[in-house]
């Protein structure tokens, strides 16, 4: 049935002429000239044109890591002294912006792109399948706010698991994850490790969910502590998804354009708009309208094809660099900073870093509980003296203690991820889904991490393209390393195999897009709309879901040209759940562990958190930015200094602490909540009835499944210690 109010026609007309649009903006159509920017432009291995001096523009794009789920805090964090930038050197300058004139005609060149026809009949075909997965889901829907939001809960565990994946791989996760490992090896595989998550969502909080019935996850907090405490959510997750995934998922997007049709360029009205801006509008266009049209529905079916092209497009990397590498044995002799201390020790393989680095550019490092950072002498020798909470090197402390309170808050608590757990039809689908899906989150490592490791070592050997991304001592660059996945694409793949990779590429920016537009109309709608309007018919809920996700499109937008231009940007929004995300984690897991936790105490723990997490945002803003008279910091020494430098995974961990202490405290010093509003939210006060049904939901496949994620996720920490 086509929901009501909706011409069909006319919106498949609308798809077909984005399609179109797309089609002729890639291939080079009518209206689209290829220039040079600035600097001389030289052939390179592949096919791809690239500037061989910078352009007028210079690229500030960002580093990006990803982390928990894609949206974990860099590992050097903000004042952490590990800030870098995402601009490849040999690929065109920044985007040219909309008030830039444009070129005088007669003076553009041919369109040069590093795909060939076999590449462009590859991308044709994924978006013809886009198309016909969001035909079929909208001939599917029904006009009610359940099928709209949460596809009539009737998603399989199969689509329910993939979807939880592709959510969560974005662009921003392909190129960070490379970007990592080409900077530091196997240091970020610690998030990606974090599978273990999902099995307790699949075992802990899937049953809680799928009883409540609820939509959003501030809907539970509703049912568990007060609607005050699901407002508080509701409003914090609004922002966070504007600020945070809907800005970098386009950022990163338009560096994977940037990167493999650097002089694609399209003039409108006198403006000149480049690749960055091309790829960052078309794709955000053609994924708002099928998220519009389809809902939960066509965003689950679209992913579960985008994991297969995205799973497939990065093994293609992985095979294709480690034959041209010469093997796995060469990528372990990987020069990375570190491995010449030991013999047999290579850094770049250990997951387990030291609370203080040993080397820093060659000096010798000192660790110290003084809030110091400074160079002193030590035997005729410079020696670098830091505080051990200063080290931004990814230490093993912050990784064993910090990072799963962030996984487990992302993987278990944050509707962009659960709402595809909460389509399921019942306990059994959602648990099998999520279990699924833990086994799709350990292939990160593998095709995403170690891509990246590979394009070092390449670059270590002076492979073409690719030996820019050393300097002179045999180190990464960071700036550089961050478009190690696209360069791989461009100078290591051989035409026709690049097509997959990327529309792999295309499916990881479309899928993170459509998870989060989706997410926030659903918790606008839901936790807000309704409020006001509680009688809004079924009609009312689904028209209003995607007025709310064009609302987020339109912002979308609106963010291309903040991001572009903004120095750090990327850097500075990837700390936010860092900070952000440790009182939820406490009012969700310690509420259904503990039934005398309250209302106040939840509330009280959510207000102090987000203090201390907003308070240190503030700190770091312009240090980040690098604002008017913060170009260096704060004074070396001072209150705000210290705030500054410490490490962000010890000041969250810092923030948990003080959360869970706040929501102890408050709750044992008021009155309980009454048993009948926590009847069934709580492990103690489930039902006998609530329990066998449980029980009824899971065998022998889910916990040998389950049993097999840990162990290889035990056997990876094993295996990547040096």
């Amino acid at each position: 049935m086509v929901p009501k109010g909706l011409p069909l026609a006319t919106g498949w007309q609308w798809i077909g002429r984005i399609t179109w649009a797309v089609a002729m903006v890639l291939g080079g159509g009518n209206g689209l000239e290829a220039g040079p920017l600035g600097g001389s432009a030289a052939p390179t291995p592949g096919g791809l044109e690239v500037s061989s001096a910078p352009g007028p523009l210079d690229s500030q794009l960002l580093q990006t890591t990803a982390a928990p789920g894609g949206w974990e805090a860099s590992g050097g964090g903000l004042g952490s002294g590990s800030t870098s930038v995402l601009s490849a050197q040999g690929v065109e300058g920044p985007s040219a912006s909309p008030t830039e004139p444009a070129a005088a005609p007669g003076l553009a060149l041919p369109f040069r792109s590093a795909l060939g026809p076999v590449d462009w009949a590859v991308l044709a075909g994924y978006f013809l399948l886009l198309l016909l997965l969001t035909w079929y889901s909208v001939r599917k829907s029904r006009d009610t706010a359940d099928d709209y939001f949460l596809a009539g809960r009737h998603l399989g565990w199969l689509i329910v698991g993939a979807s939880i994946f592709s959510s969560n791989i974005g662009s921003e996760h392909l190129v960070g994850l490379a970007g990592s490992g080409c900077t530091d090896g196997v240091a970020m595989a610690h998030y990606e490790l974090h599978a273990w998550c999902l099995l307790v969502l699949a075992w802990v909080m899937v049953p809680f969910y799928t009883r409540s019935m609820v939509f959003t996850m501030p809907e539970f907090l509703e049912r568990r502590y007060s609607a005050t405490a699901r407002w508080v959510l509701s409003i914090i997750s609004l922002v966070a998804y504007i600020l945070t995934k809907i800005a970098v998922g386009i950022f990163a997007g338009g560096v994977v354009f940037r990167t493999l049709l650097p002089e694609l360029r399209l003039e409108v009205a006198g403006y000149v708009f480049d690749s960055f801006w091309i790829g960052s509008v078309l794709v955000i266009l053609f994924t708002g309208l099928y998220t519009v049209l389809g809902g939960l529905r066509a965003v689950a079916y679209t992913e579960a094809l985008q994991t297969l092209v995205l799973i497939l497009g990065s093994v293609l990397v992985t095979v294709y660099g480690l034959a041209e590498l010469g093997g796995w044995q060469e990528l372990r002799q990987a020069p990375y900073p570190g491995s010449q201390l030991e013999v047999g020790y290579n850094e770049g393989f250990n997951l387990w870093k030291p609370l203080i680095p040993k080397q820093i550019e060659g000096k010798k490092v000192e660790g110290t509980w003084a809030p110091v950072r400074e160079e002193v002498e030590r035997d005729g020798q410079k020696v670098i003296r830091m505080a051990w909470y200063f080290n931004g090197n990814y230490p093993w402390l912050g990784m064993l203690f910090c990072a799963p309170i962030i996984g487990l808050w992302y993987w278990c608590t944050d509707q962009y991820i659960v709402q595809r757990a909460l389509g399921a039809p019942n306990e059994r689908e959602a648990r099998r889904g999520s279990i699924f899906a833990a086994y799709l989150k350990l292939l990160p490592v593998f095709i995403f991490i170690i891509p990246g490791m590979i394009c070092f070592a390449l670059a270590s050997r002076g492979y073409p393209g690719l030996a820019h991304l050393v300097d002179e001592q045999g180190r990464a660059i960071a700036e550089r390393c961050q478009s190690a996945f696209p360069l791989m694409v461009a100078h290591v793949l051989p035409m026709g195999v690049r097509g997959i990779v990327v529309a792999g590429l295309l499916a990881a920016l479309m899928s993170s897009l459509a998870g989060v537009f989706n997410a926030s109309s659903t918790l606008f709608t839901m936790d807000f709309y309704q409020k006001f309007r509680p009688s809004a018919s079924q009609h009312q809920l689904v028209w209003i879901g995607r007025v709310a996700t064009t609302v987020m499109v339109l912002i979308g937008l609106a963010w291309v040209p903040v991001i572009q231009g903004a120095r750090g940007l990327y850097d500075y929004l990837q700390t936010v759940q860092g900070y952000l995300a440790p009182p939820i984690f406490v009012v969700f897991f310690f509420g259904v562990f503990n039934k005398r936790l309250n209302a106040k105490g939840c509330l009280a723990a959510l207000v102090v958190g987000f203090a201390l997490g907003v308070f240190r945002l503030a700190v770091d803003t312009p240090v980040a930015l690098k604002l008017g008279g913060f170009e260096h910091g704060y004074p070396t020494g001072s209150f705000l200094w210290i705030v500054n430098q410490i490490y962000f995974q010890y000041y969250s961990l810092l923030v948990f602490l003080v959360s869970l202490g706040v929501m102890f405290l408050v709750s044992y010093l008021t009155e309980p909540p009454a048993e009948h509003q926590i009847r069934g939210l709580t492990f103690s006060t489930l039902t006998q009835e609530d329990r066998q049904r449980s029980r009824a939901s899971w065998g022998w496949p889910e916990v040998v499944a389950s049993a097999v994620v840990i162990a290889v996720i035990l056997a990876a920490y094993g295996s990547f210690n040096g």
